[in-house]
C-alpha cells in the first residue's frame, strides 16, 4: 500500500517537472525580443504631476516619481490613448490632447520612459508597452504633455497625485498709470494674477532680461529702459501688494513662469523694502504702430514670413534664400528657434514650436534643417542650421509657429454676427481688405455709407474657422506641359456652348476651320488644413448635357495671357466640372469623386489634375501675334471659397510665341520669389530665340 502511494506521489512529480521544467528551461535561455516591451509593475507606487509653463491645472508636462526621482516621458510614439492613461491616473475622465516637443518647457533630470504605447484602457502606465523604466535615446526637447478633460473622476481621491506649483504664474499684464484707449498697452506697472485680483513684483534685483521675458510674452519683440522716477511718485500713493521677490531671467525664456521665482513666504503678500513696483516698457512691432513707412518696411525687408495660419502671428515657417521662398524642416524646432522668428517678425516670444506640418504643407524648396537658435538671435539667419538634401526631409516635417501677440482689446470694440432681420442702419459699405488689416476700419471702404437704409437682406455676415483649404498649382507642369494646338472647329461646339473659345469664334465659318488652342495640364494642390469645398450644394449644381458633368462652381480657374504692360490680350476659364481627388500623398485617403454624382471637392494633401486634353484647358490664342507674352492662371478667382491665403492662387510664366511655336519658362507662384526677383520678372523684355537661359 505504501509502495503503490509511493509510486503515485513520484507519477505527480514527474509529470509536473515534464511540464514545468522546459518552460523554465526556454525562459532562461530564450532571448529577449527585440522593441518595446512591458515595464514590470513596480512595488512602490508611482506618482505623478503636471507641471511647466504657461499652463492651467488640467494641462502640463508630464512627470512621474520612480525610485526616489522625477522624470519625464519621451514624445516618441506617444498618442491620446497614452494620454488617456495618464489623465485618469491624474484623476481626470480622459485625455482631449496631448503635446510634443517640451512645449510646457524642458524637464530636468531622467527621462523615465520612452516609445510609450498604450492601447487607452490600460489601468497604469507602467502597464503600457514602452521600452522599460530609464532607457531612452531623447532629449528633455522631447518632453511630453497632457491636457486633460477638466472633469474629475467621481470620488477619486490618491494621494499618488503631487502638485508642486502653489504659486503659479499664469496671467500677466501692464497697468497703466495715466489711463488710455490706444492699444496695445506697452508700458506700465507690471501685474500678475493672484487669487481673485492683481498684485506687484518688487523691482529689487530687476534686470533688463527680465524686461525681455515680460515683453516677449505679452507679444512685444522689444523692450526699452522706462523713467521710473515718473512711475516712483504715483505708485508710492497707491496700496501695493507684493507678490514675487525675486525674479531671475536668463532673458531668452518664452515665459515668466520659466524664470528661477521666489515668492513671499506662506504663500501671502508682503511689502518691497527699497524698492516699488516693477515697471516695464515694450516695443511694439511694425503692425502694432499706426504708421505705414514702418509697416512697409518690414514687409519688403524681411527674409522670413508666416503662411497658413487663422490668426495674425501664426501659420507655417518660410524663409527667402536666393529670391526664392522656402520653408523649414521641423527636425530638432524648438521654442527658442521659434521665438527667434516670432521677434523678427514684430511678435513676442513663441507660445508653440509646431512640428508636422501642423499649418499646412509648403511646396517649393525646403531650405534650412536642424536650426538650433540660443534664443538672442535677431534672425533665424544667425542660427544655427543645415543645408537641405531631397533625402532629409518632406514637406509634411514642415516647421510652423503660434507667436504671443499684444492684447488688442478688439472683442470691447469692430464686429457683431447677428440675424439681420432688426437691422436699422448699416455703417460701412465698398468695404475691401487685404487680409492683413488689425480691423475692418483698416480696411478700404466708402467715407459714406451708400446703402445706408437698404433692405436687411444686404447686411454681410461672417463664419469663423481656425482652419481652410489652401489651393495652390504645380507650376512646373504648367511649364513642362505646354503646346499648341489647331483643333478644327467641329470638334468645339461643346467648348463654345460653355464659351471657352474667343469672342472672334462666333463669327467663324462653322463647322469649317480650326482655332489655335495654348494648352497646357493644371494640377492642383490643397495644402491648407481644410477640404476644400464648393460654396454650392450639390442640389444647384448645373448639368452640362454636352459634356455630360454637372458644374459645382460656374468659375474655377481663369486663364489670361498679357502683353508686358500687362494688358489681357487673350483669356480662357474652366469651370469646376470635376472637382475631385486624383491623387494624394501616401497615407491619405481620396475622399470626392464626380463619377455617379458624387461629392465634389479636394482633400487636404491631395491634388486635382485638369488634363491638358480635356475641353476648355486651354486659352484661344487665333488671334494673337507673335510676341513675348505672360501667362497668368488665377485659381479660385472670385474668393467664392475661403482659403487662408490666397497670395499663392495666381502663377505666371513668361511666354514666347513665333507664331509656330511657344516656350514657357520661369513659371512661379504668385508669392514664391522676393520682391526684387519679382520685379526683375515683370520688366522681362522677352526672348529673341528659344533658348532658355
Amino acid at each position: 500500500m505504501k509502495t503503490s502511494r509511493w509510486w503515485q506521489q513520484c507519477s505527480v512529480i514527474s509529470f509536473l517537472l515534464a511540464v514545468w521544467l522546459p518552460a523554465w528551461i526556454m525562459a532562461q535561455t530564450t532571448p529577449p525580443t527585440q522593441g518595446t516591451t512591458s515595464p514590470k509593475p513596480q512595488n512602490d507606487r508611482l506618482q505623478f504631476r503636471l507641471v511647466g509653463y504657461p499652463r492651467k491645472h488640467n494641462e502640463g508636462r508630464i512627470e512621474v516619481f520612480y525610485k526616489g526621482e522625477w522624470g519625464t516621458i519621451c514624445d516618441d510614439d506617444f498618442s491620446l490613448s497614452n494620454a488617456n492613461v495618464l489623465c485618469r491616473q491624474l484623476g481626470f475622465i480622459s485625455a482631449t490632447g496631448w503635446t510634443h516637443s517640451a512645449k510646457y518647457g524642458k524637464g530636468l533630470g531622467k527621462i523615465w520612459l520612452d516609445n510609450v504605447q498604450c492601447n487607452g484602457g490600460e489601468k497604469s502606465i507602467e502597464l503600457c508597452k514602452s521600452r522599460g523604466w530609464g532607457n531612452s535615446d531623447c532629449t528633455h526637447d522631447e518632453d511630453a504633455g497632457v491636457v486633460c478633460k477638466d472633469e474629475r473622476l467621481p470620488g477619486f481621491v490618491d494621494s499618488n497625485i503631487i502638485d508642486m506649483d502653489e504659486n503659479k504664474v499664469e496671467k500677466v499684464r501692464l497697468r497703466p498709470v495715466v489711463p488710455t484707449k490706444k492699444m496695445p498697452v506697452t508700458e506700465g506697472v507690471v501685474e500678475i494674477k493672484y487669487r481673485n485680483g492683481w498684485v506687484q513684483i518688487c523691482d529689487v534685483g530687476w534686470t533688463s532680461k527680465n524686461t525681455r521675458v515680460i515683453c516677449g510674452m505679452l507679444g512685444f519683440p522689444d523692450e526699452k529702459k522706462v523713467n521710473k522716477n515718473f512711475y516712483k511718485l504715483n505708485t508710492e500713493r497707491q496700496k501695493n501688494q507684493y507678490h514675487l521677490h525675486s525674479v531671475a531671467c536668463v532673458g531668452t525664456e518664452v515665459h515668466l513662469a520659466a524664470c528661477p521665482l521666489e515668492f513671499n513666504k506662506g504663500n501671502a503678500t508682503g511689502s518691497c523694502k527699497g524698492g516699488m513696483p516693477v515697471v516695464v516698457s515694450c516695443v511694439p512691432g511694425p503692425q502694432y504702430v499706426h504708421n505705414n513707412g514702418l509697416k512697409k518696411k518690414l514687409k519688403t525687408t524681411s527674409t522670413v514670413r508666416l503662411k497658413g495660419g487663422a490668426k495674425l502671428g501664426e501659420g507655417r515657417v518660410e524663409v527667402l534664400r536666393n529670391n526664392e521662398w522656402g520653408t523649414v524642416c521641423d527636425d530638432r524646432w524648438t521654442l527658442l528657434s521659434a521665438s527667434v522668428v516670432c521677434r523678427e517678425l514684430g511678435f513676442g516670444s513663441a507660445k508653440e514650436a509646431l512640428t508636422g506640418a501642423r499649418m499646412g504643407q509648403g511646396m517649393g524648396p525646403i531650405h534650412m534643417n536642424e536650426v538650433l537658435c540660443l534664443g538672442t538671435e535677431k534672425s533665424m539667419w544667425n542660427c544655427g542650421f543645415k543645408n537641405i538634401t531631397s533625402e532629409d526631409c518632406q514637406h509634411v516635417e514642415d516647421a510652423a509657429v503660434r507667436c504671443n501677440t499684444p492684447y488688442m482689446a478688439l472683442e470691447n470694440s469692430e464686429t457683431w454676427y447677428w440675424d439681420s432681420s432688426n437691422v436699422t442702419e448699416m455703417v460701412m459699405s465698398g468695404v475691401k481688405c487685404t487680409g492683413n488689416e488689425m480691423s475692418l476700419s483698416h480696411c478700404q471702404h466708402h467715407r459714406t455709407v451708400s446703402c445706408q437704409k437698404t433692405a436687411a437682406k444686404f447686411s454681410a455676415g461672417v463664419i469663423c474657422s481656425e482652419t481652410a483649404s489652401d489651393l495652390v498649382l504645380n507650376a512646373p507642369l504648367v511649364q513642362q506641359s505646354v503646346y499648341i494646338e489647331d483643333r478644327p472647329l467641329h470638334m468645339l461646339y461643346c467648348a463654345a456652348e460653355e464659351n471657352c473659345l474667343s469672342k472672334s469664334a462666333a463669327s467663324a465659318n462653322w463647322p469649317y476651320g480650326h482655332r489655335r488652342l495654348l494648352r497646357f495640364s493644371s494640377q492642383i494642390h490643397n495644402i491648407g488644413r481644410a477640404d476644400f469645398r464648393p460654396k454650392a450644394g450639390r442640389h444647384s449644381w448645373v448639368w452640362h448635357a454636352c459634356h455630360g458633368h454637372y458644374h459645382s462652381m460656374d468659375i474655377f480657374t481663369h486663364y489670361d495671357l498679357l502683353s508686358s504692360n500687362g494688358t489681357k490680350v487673350a483669356e480662357g476659364h474652366k469651370a469646376s466640372f470635376c472637382l475631385e481627388d486624383t491623387e494624394c500623398h501616401e497615407g491619405i485617403s481620396k475622399r470626392y469623386e464626380c463619377a455617379n454624382f458624387g461629392e465634389q471637392g479636394i482633400t487636404v494633401g491631395c491634388w486635382d489634375l485638369y488634363r491638358h486634353d480635356i475641353d476648355c484647358q486651354w486659352i484661344d490664342i487665333t488671334d494673337i501675334k507673335p510676341g513675348n507674352y505672360i501667362l497668368q492662371i488665377v485659381i479660385n478667382p472670385n474668393f467664392e471659397v475661403a482659403e487662408s491665403d490666397f497670395t499663392n492662387n495666381a502663377m505666371k510664366c513668361n511666354c514666347k510665341y513665333d507664331g509656330h511655336r511657344i516656350w514657357l519658362h520661369n513659371c512661379h507662384m504668385g508669392d514664391a520669389f522676393s520682391e526684387e526677383a519679382e520685379r526683375r520678372f515683370e520688366k522681362y523684355p522677352g526672348q529673341f530665340n528659344n533658348q532658355i537661359s
